[in-house]
């Protein structure tokens, strides 16, 4: 049972009585007290007047209050050492800490949100969405089968899929996935001032052509022509073998030209399989202009070396051949799968043969009466 509680007056009073000669059995009889009580208010109040007793009380309260304060203010500082050598941005990453606070320093819910900055609100919503399992385990998929491929492109492909994802949620999906890919530094070489190249406006009115060299499993070379429409991006031919003259050149350009026609300019750079006289003959033959690049300047001949580039990553490195028939496979799935599914930043994530294709249906459009 909770004892009673007497005011400064009231004790002051009990211990004049017993100063003037009132027996402790006495007064705890009458004031319902323990003597042990009695002993402990004279060891502390003795010789005290009503104005003494209330500013010691006065002064304790301000004493346990201050300590109060203190002990809290230092608590708050241990949570926040214990919190914040991390960045508390994201709501995520708040709650966690509030409920660290609330289980670790016995914070109430209300003073942690209040020492992290979050409303309790925020602190306890819980998403009403559907889970996005579905989405994450396409995404996971999609980055095995094109280990290569980065968040735009895989972003495509899941709209493609029919998917209702805008590419801020592709974005914070892709990274919670850790699928991000590791970019190659590349040397920083001094900025010098640069033409832009002329770019073509029609499909066959500039086609391009290069090698690009890497080796079989055995340690043997491996030689790879590529030719390409710099229009449309499409991928015309990709070629492999240990060797490739000037006159197996021809022949590649005149089985694609039988396809689709003959380019107006064909841009290279000046190898000895482009300048001998098989090429001259046969852009002699048909009208081609031969568009060669000044010695020394890849860059003049960018599309191509756009185009070698994502080969080299997304292929040829993923890849290991083990022989020329097996190169030339590997190839030739590269660029139907370049063609027809890869989707290109410059045509706005289409891909090549999309592209192309609604490229005739505008000229015939046009062309209709």
């Amino acid at each position: 049972m909770k004892g009673k509680r007497f005011s400064e007056d009231q004790l002051v009073a009990i211990l004049k009585e017993g100063q003037a000669g009132l027996s402790v059995s006495e007064l705890s009889r009458k004031y319902g007290i323990s003597e042990p009580t009695y002993y402990h208010w004279k060891a502390q109040y003795a010789g005290m007047t009503v104005s003494d007793l209330r500013k010691l009380k006065a002064l304790e309260e301000e004493n346990r209050r201050l300590k109060g304060i203190v002990a809290d203010q230092v608590l708050d500082i241990q949570t926040l050492k214990h919190l914040l050598f991390k960045k508390l941005g994201a709501p995520k990453v708040k709650r966690a800490a509030v409920a660290e606070a609330t289980a670790h320093f016995g914070h109430s819910e209300r003073h942690a949100c209040n020492l992290i900055g979050m409303r309790r609100s925020s602190y306890r919503y819980r998403s009403v969405k559907a889970p996005d399992e579905a989405i994450r385990e396409r995404m996971r998929q999609i980055a095995r089968e094109r280990p290569r491929w980065g968040r735009p492109f895989i972003h495509d492909r899941l709209r493609r899929e029919g998917y209702r994802i805008n590419h801020k949620k592709t974005e914070r999906l892709y990274r919670e996935e850790k699928l991000s890919l590791r970019i190659r530094k590349r040397r920083k070489l001094p900025r010098v001032p640069r033409m832009p190249l002329p770019a073509p406006i029609k499909p066959n009115q500039q086609w391009s052509m290069d090698f690009i060299h890497d080796q079989l499993c055995t340690g043997r070379k491996l030689k790879v022509f590529t030719l390409g429409d710099d229009y449309t991006k499409e991928s015309l031919a990709l070629e492999a073998d240990t060797s490739i003259p000037g006159a197996l050149v021809v022949e590649f350009l005149e089985r694609v030209a039988q396809e689709r026609g003959y380019p107006a300019v064909l841009r290279m750079d000046n190898g000895p399989e482009f300048t001998g006289k098989a090429l001259d003959i046969w852009a002699m033959k048909h009208t081609v202009l031969l568009d060669f690049i000044e010695p020394g300047k890849p860059i003049q001949n960018a599309f191509r070396e756009s185009f070698q580039s994502r080969l080299r990553d997304e292929c040829l490195n993923q890849h290991w051949c083990i022989s020329i028939p097996d190169a030339k496979r590997i190839l030739w799935e590269y660029r139907e799968d370049y063609n027809t599914q890869r989707p290109h930043s410059t045509l706005k994530y289409l891909t090549p043969r999309e592209f192309a294709q609604k490229y005739r249906e505008r000229v015939e459009m046009a062309a209709a009466p």
